[in-house]
């Protein structure tokens, strides 16, 4: 990030969030299991609760990493509040979108994988792996301790596991 998004003024907010919303986004539809209308709500949130404290930005060692962590924090506090019974349904991306992002089916498997994993294992996986986050920064992240991030990081790739079946070896095909 460039020092200058850090000045606190509006110019500097406006380029943070054209710099981050893709990323936000794109964690935002791992984590939402590829609902893009409840992404785009993340992100939109997310983004909103940055501009708020924008002009504090400069207390913030790291701005990307604090939006990362409002967006997890955003999205278990829509899975607490959501309804027991609810349960969406994501539309999938159309052809277009499978056609350049190479192998679909098995972004589709994963995508409907790490759907049927509760929240919060969903949100360890993704903050780990795809976010590449070290197990100190998950727990401030998701507001846990260090051990819950190990134990749940395991149980979660464990359940993983037991939904793809067989090795991932197998599911790509080697």
């Amino acid at each position: 990030m460039r020092q200058r998004s850090r000045d606190g003024s509006r110019d500097g907010y406006r380029e943070f969030a054209q710099e981050r919303a893709a990323h936000l986004y794109r964690s935002a539809c791992l984590l939402a299991s590829g609902d893009t209308h409840l992404a785009e709500d993340l992100v939109q949130e997310t983004l909103g609760r940055m501009y708020l404290l924008w002009g504090r930005i400069s207390r913030i060692d790291n701005p990307a990493a604090y939006a990362q962590t409002v967006l997890v924090r955003s999205f278990l506090t829509h899975q607490r509040r959501r309804s027991a019974g609810e349960r969406p349904v994501a539309d999938l991306p159309g052809p277009d979108a499978a056609a350049r992002d190479g192998d679909s089916a098995l972004r589709l498997t994963l995508l409907q994988a790490l759907g049927r994993l509760p929240p919060k294992d969903r949100a360890v996986l993704v903050l780990r792996y795809w976010e590449d986050r070290s197990i100190e920064e998950t727990a401030d992240a998701m507001n846990v301790s260090l051990a819950a991030v190990r134990t749940r990081c395991t149980r979660a790739l464990a359940r993983l596991r037991e939904e793809l079946g067989g090795s991932p070896g197998e599911l790509i095909g080697r």
